[in-house]
């Protein structure tokens, strides 16, 4: 009888494996549902947690802004405009802090069988969208009772804002799995980051109405930011601000391959570092 010897080797060249994902998708479908029943397993309201954040957020927000200090955003009222950041911010937010811990939740398999571990942070990012869902199930619930009309452009603009925020929320995930299991100090640092990022994104604040010119340039390569430019722009029945939107998509796209080639180069080491 003759005998095989296989060899596994690394790729010659970088690639992000989206055939091998391809091969596995199963394996993503197991892993993205069983993370979501884990969620949710033994909780009294289940799904609706993923409601209840952003309309109480809305309300908080609602009470302090469009009541306390007064933020000008036209003839859109301001719980639908607030909305319509929250659930795309908690997309992002969802996405980013769950895909940075998941290469160390889990360690335990890791170490045990081989798998793309793209999957892992992969998955997270799907368990947040199946909550944004929710979440935007809730909004046009809201649109329909404020009597909120939008313009046709919606059918392409709402998937485009919602398709940004993913691959931006897939590449800042991707990046800080990575960093995270080499560097436990990311640990600690991804809170700080969303917290600040959170205010320095127009989800309860116009981002036309900042004066500081250098600022508002600043500002304006968020790709979350522009996300939401293209989601709110139906609402107000004009077009997006298309410098904004094409700005905050380069820095989008170049995060995403940023954050998939240094996730390929240290995912040889995870099963050490985990």
């Amino acid at each position: 009888m003759s005998s095989f010897i296989y060899y596994i080797k690394p790729p010659g060249r970088f690639t992000a494996g989206l055939k091998e994902l391809w091969q596995y998708r199963e394996l993503f479908y197991f892993f993205t549902w069983r993370d979501i029943k884990v969620r949710y397993k033994q909780t009294s309201l289940g799904i609706l947690w993923a409601l209840i954040q952003p309309l109480a957020m809305m309300a908080l927000f609602t009470l302090l802004f469009s009541k306390g200090w007064s933020i000008n955003t036209g003839a859109l009222p301001y719980p639908i405009f607030v909305l319509s950041g929250l659930i795309l911010w908690g997309l992002f937010h969802s996405a980013v802090s769950h895909a940075s811990e998941s290469i160390i939740q889990h360690s335990a398999i890791i170490r045990k069988i081989y798998f793309p571990r793209l999957i892992i942070p992969g998955s997270a990012v799907l368990v947040a969208f199946f909550d944004f869902i929710m979440g935007f199930l809730a909004f046009l619930i809201f649109c329909i009772i404020y009597q909120q009309s939008f313009s046709w452009q919606a059918m392409i603009l709402f998937p485009a804002g919602i398709l940004l925020v993913l691959i931006t929320a897939t590449g800042a995930g991707i990046l800080l799995a990575g960093l995270t299991a080499k560097y436990r100090d990311f640990r600690y640092t991804v809170p700080f980051l969303l917290q600040f990022l959170f205010f320095a994104t127009q989800v309860i604040y116009p981002i036309h109405q900042i004066r500081q010119p250098w600022l508002k340039t600043i500002l304006s390569f968020n790709p979350v930011s522009a996300a939401i430019e293209l989601f709110r722009a139906p609402l107000f029945h004009t077009a997006p601000d298309w410098t904004l939107v094409l700005q905050g998509t380069a820095v989008s796209i170049v995060l995403l391959f940023t954050g998939i080639y240094f996730f390929r180069k240290t995912e040889v080491y995870f099963a050490d570092l985990a």
